[in-house]
């Protein structure tokens, strides 16, 4: 039996002598293989890359462009105020109370300060009607203060998109704002 074990030892390492592995130019075809694929690879992701990097440069460009047209007014501010101001009357649990407003209207484009002149008794109509429809109570707080702000604003806005077809207001500014 140890004789069978020592021939079979033999015969194993005759065997693992005489049957390369792997002959030579099948490794060198693959290590050139995946040499290729790595060279390809590489000049796909360069490709990858100047291209999004130019498509980069293009979207800053533009938000760039952007940014400068946002930052820049169309024109200077034009201020214009009505006068006189504003004095509205409430009956509030029996007792009278009063509102004084001073407003100031900002424009960007001259051309609309001649229509502004020409329909103030509109202007201030619409104004005197919306603030005949106003709480006293509201009117007391900031927000109450912001939303007739804004209201005015579309009021005037309405006003002069029917005369002109431009709003021609871009604010409404309370210079002065009394409550009694």
């Amino acid at each position: 039996m140890a004789e069978n074990d020592l021939r079979n030892e033999e015969q194993d390492a005759d065997s693992a002598q005489v049957s390369p592995a792997h002959p030579w130019y099948k490794r060198w075809w693959l290590m050139l293989l995946i040499l290729l694929l790595l060279v390809v690879a590489g000049i796909g992701a360069t490709l990858f890359i100047l291209d999004s990097s130019s498509e980069d440069a293009q979207v800053e460009f533009a938000e760039e462009e952007i940014g400068a047209a946002i930052t820049q007014p169309s024109a200077a501010a034009i201020y214009y105020p009505l006068t006189p101001e504003f004095v509205t009357n409430f009956s509030v649990r029996g007792r009278q109370r009063f509102v004084k407003m001073d407003m100031t209207l900002m424009l960007r484009d001259g051309q609309v300060l001649p229509a502004v002149e020409l329909h103030r008794p509109a202007l201030r109509n619409a104004i005197v009607m919306l603030m005949r429809g106003q709480v006293y109570d509201e009117l007391q707080t900031p927000e109450g203060k912001e939303l007739l702000r804004q209201h005015i604003m579309t009021a005037i806005q309405e006003v002069l998109q029917t005369e002109i077809g431009l709003p021609g207001v871009e604010q409404v500014l309370f210079t002065n704002f009394v409550m009694q």
